[in-house]
């Protein structure tokens, strides 16, 4: 029996009930500052629910932490205080704008 069965019958299992990404950027030229900060939700192997957080300079690769939950509501609980942290730090999504005017 192939591992591709469940999908075949539309079985879906524990599946994330919505996407969850975020990309957002904090940056201030006088003090030389330009990072990043990503989160995303997804699931482990074993199905429980999964923060991925990354963050760092604008341009290098950063650092990464994950954290897993039973359900998936913990996950978008964490999710959310962080992003109401990271708004009030000054962290806004990417201006298409900054890009036109160069």
């Amino acid at each position: 029996m192939s591992l591709d069965v469940a999908i075949l019958f539309g079985d879906h299992g524990s599946m994330i009930a919505q996407p969850y990404h975020l990309y957002i950027e904090r940056a201030d030229p006088a003090k030389n500052m330009a990072r990043y900060y990503a989160m995303e939700i997804g699931q482990t192997m074993f199905g429980e629910a999964c923060l991925i957080r990354r963050w760092g300079r604008i341009g290098q690769h950063g650092q990464e932490k994950q954290h897993v939950f039973e359900r998936e509501e913990q996950a978008v609980l964490l999710f959310l205080a962080l992003v109401k942290q990271k708004r009030a730090r000054g962290y806004r999504p990417r201006s298409t704008l900054r890009y036109l005017q160069r």
